[in-house]
């Protein structure tokens, strides 16, 4: 069980590793060119990604009930609802 996972975590930490390579190829790299949109977007979905693995399997909670899996979602839309809400009274 132990051996499984060590394999687990450092497949893991191999993807990360390639999200963040990835990540760095996008913006500061020359060899493909990306418009300033593509590479926003991008960015974003690579991040997406890596939060999805750092939070499901290094903080455990791929193994965690579902109503805790509920708390954490419900609190993530409950902060991007103040941060867009935010957003309108700045500006």
């Amino acid at each position: 069980m132990a051996h499984d996972s060590v394999k687990l975590y450092s497949a893991i930490y191999v993807a990360l590793l390639v999200a963040a390579t990835m990540n760095f190829a996008l913006f500061e790299t020359s060899f493909i060119e990306f418009t300033y949109t593509q590479a926003i977007v991008g960015t974003l979905v690579i991040a997406t990604v890596k939060t999805l693995l750092i939070v499901a399997y290094f903080q455990h909670l791929r193994w965690e009930n579902r109503s805790l899996t509920y708390l954490m979602g419900l609190a993530l839309a409950l902060t991007m609802l103040l941060m867009a809400a935010a957003t309108y009274s700045i500006s």
